[in-house]
């Protein structure tokens, strides 16, 4: 009777624990060129419009972008593809030079 009960206990521990892991959204940290408010948001309006980002937040100061996103429907790559299509830099992808000039003159960053 005992092992029947760790049994069953062991078990719903489990589907409890693999519930939890399926609620939680992946968080990434992405380094994005901007300057100032206007940027903030784009970056993040840009980052927004893409299917499975559930929430994001760019910080002025630290120049980072904090992406929480659903595995399942995107990725982090194709976020940053995004915001270099609206002009601003990431880690991994350069914006073109006809989205970059695009950018208001204030928001233009050092390339």
């Amino acid at each position: 009777m005992k092992k029947l009960l760790f049994t069953l206990g062991a078990t719903l521990f489990a589907t409890v624990a693999l519930f939890a892991q399926e609620k939680e959204q992946p968080k990434q940290i992405i380094a994005v060129k901007g300057q100032c408010e206007m940027c903030k948001k784009r970056i993040e309006k840009a980052a927004l419009d893409v299917k499975g980002v559930r929430s994001v937040d760019w910080s002025v100061a630290d120049q980072q972008l904090t992406v929480y996103l659903n595995p399942k429907k995107t990725t982090g790559k194709e976020v940053q593809e995004a915001i270099a299509k609206a002009g601003h830099d990431t880690a991994e992808i350069k914006a073109s030079e006809e989205a970059y000039n695009g950018l208001h003159s204030c928001c233009k960053y050092q390339r």
